[in-house]
């Protein structure tokens, strides 16, 4: 049994409570030991994923209770891969949060983070659906907390608007699991997996009922239409170190679909035949037009960057909805670009804050360190639009190509270029707005004094900027990953035996798979 598994869940959750009770009132202390802490989950989720990069499934089972019965976290390579770009996109979020000050604008800021690693940490490891639904109310409480640091009624009501949208999900989510409890008498995934399929046609109205609820919890999640509506206005009023940590948050509603309906509810099963391409796939088409129409027609920049994460999303979730390896392995390399490119642009969106008098997308004097933060704005708006050279662009050729073949290739190709050149024109509109044509309302009127930002905000987006960098010179290693993370999500028996059958060993797949 591989206890290191368990350290990227048990660190922030240790952390946290330290941070309240002994270093409350010492902010200096808070910084030093959250930035320790997220260095040192850089590190253990690095561990974690050399260590199943051969194929290898990690197991850890709380109390030494095995699956079915006790709780269990199970680390593959899909799974490690969220944990790791989890923790280092936190590094840089955190970084900026410090440079910025966001930080010291309220209070237990640094301890909210830990909790918020915490619960995605857990979403990511868990091996079993209830669990799942713990950590994401883990998610929820802290992200609330977050999203309304510093105050503001504007930020009130968009947490408020949050919470009661995520409480609906919550209960749906109750519902599906007390209905496969029902059906199966498990919760477990791995044991999951084998007792759906054993399920005959005459009896699937109960189980069909839970995968459809399950599929609409996660869309909620992952901000996908019509579930999306929570998702501008909560993520434009957000901090921005909080908003760009929370590109990741939807990228855990789209590993669970991954997870779930690979391993539970494939799409060769009987019992759930047609809910993948019927339902997922136009949705998700939807999703990327609807999200790049709304960056084309925002009149913020932080509700631009807002709809560009449901487009991007909806980018996502084309890919997944094709549920074939090339989808998959498309849809994660794609998963990496956006979570950055998202932050990205929110701590962009920051920076124009802290140098210009509001975020309207209106002519105003210039901004403070305009060429600085022009530069980033750029790099970051290609990114987005999905322009060469960046990931953004290969992840749009991973997916078109994936595609390539299906049935309704021909809306898919229509829609993801139609949609990439709507975001083109409306990143230009913006930029334009911001940079070029920035100006006093009056030749005659004193331009006040902006603040320019600090040097570390700069460090963190140019560490984010990098990474997109790095992603897309080393796309054909990331991508011969990502294509074997899809193998093994379409071979799941050593990972079904390794929690169910054989716990506490490590588990290769066999030739081939």
């Amino acid at each position: 049994m591989n206890h290191w598994i368990i350290a990227p869940v048990i660190l922030p959750a240790l952390l946290a409570p330290f941070i309240v009770l002994a270093a409350r009132y010492h902010i200096g202390i808070q910084r030093a030991f959250s930035l320790a802490g997220v260095l040192a989950l850089i590190g253990i989720a690095a561990g974690l994923a050399l260590q199943v990069s051969d194929g290898s499934i990690l197991l850890y089972r709380l109390s030494d209770w095995a699956a079915p019965f006790g709780i269990v976290l199970v680390g593959d390579r899909l799974s490690t891969l969220m944990v790791l770009l989890t923790a280092v996109l936190a590094l840089f979020v955190l970084l900026y949060a410090v440079g910025s000050g966001w930080d010291n604008r309220g209070r237990h800021f640094h301890a909210l983070f830990q909790f918020q690693l915490m619960g995605i940490m857990g979403a990511f490891l868990t091996g079993d659906l209830f669990n799942l639904f713990v950590f994401f109310e883990v998610l929820l409480i802290a992200s609330y907390g977050l999203m309304i640091h510093a105050g503001g009624n504007a930020r009130l009501r968009a947490g408020v608007q949050y919470v009661l949208f995520n409480l609906i999900g919550s209960t749906l989510f109750l519902f599906a699991l007390g209905s496969i409890y029902a059906e199966t008498g498990t919760l477990n995934m791995a044991d999951l997996a084998n007792r759906v399929a054993m399920i005959g046609p005459e009896d699937t109205v109960g189980i069909r009922v839970a995968a459809v609820l399950l599929l609409l919890v996660f869309a909620i999640k992952a901000a996908l239409v019509p579930l999306h509506f929570w998702l501008p206005s909560s993520y434009a009023e957000a901090p921005a170190p909080v908003a760009a940590l929370f590109a990741i948050m939807t990228k855990v509603g789209a590993y669970a679909i991954i997870r779930v309906y690979t391993m539970i509810f494939p799409p060769e099963l009987e019992v759930t035949a047609g809910l993948h391409d019927l339902w997922l796939l136009p949705a998700a088409l939807i999703s990327l037009a609807i999200g790049m129409v709304g960056v084309l027609a925002a009149k913020r920049l932080d509700r631009l960057v807002a709809f560009s994460v449901i487009g991007s999303m909806g980018m996502v979730m084309v890919s997944i909805s094709l549920f074939n390896p090339a989808g998959i392995a498309a849809a994660l390399y794609y998963i990496v670009h956006s979570t950055l490119a998202g932050a990205a642009l929110f701590l962009i969106s920051d920076l124009v804050r802290t140098g210009r008098a509001n975020l309207e997308l209106t002519p105003q004097p210039p901004v403070a360190g305009t060429s600085l933060t022009a530069g980033f704005f750029f790099v970051g708006a290609i990114a987005m639009a999905g322009l060469p050279p960046l990931s953004g662009f290969l992840g749009k050729l991973l997916v078109l190509d994936a595609a390539y073949g299906t049935d309704l290739v021909v809306w898919i190709w229509a829609i993801v270029l139609g949609s990439s050149l709507i975001s083109i024109v409306g990143f230009s509109r913006a930029g334009s707005i911001l940079f070029w044509k920035a100006h006093a309302k009056d030749e005659t009127e004193e331009v006040p004094a902006m603040t320019r930002p600090a040097a570390l905000s700069y460090v963190a987006v140019g560490g984010l900027i990098s990474l997109m960098a790095l992603h897309t010179i080393f796309a054909g290693q990331v991508h011969g990953y990502t294509t074997t993370i899809a193998a093994q999500l379409f071979a799941p028996e050593p990972y079904i035996s390794t929690v169910v059958d054989t716990p506490g060993k490590l588990s290769k797949p066999k030739e081939g798979h």
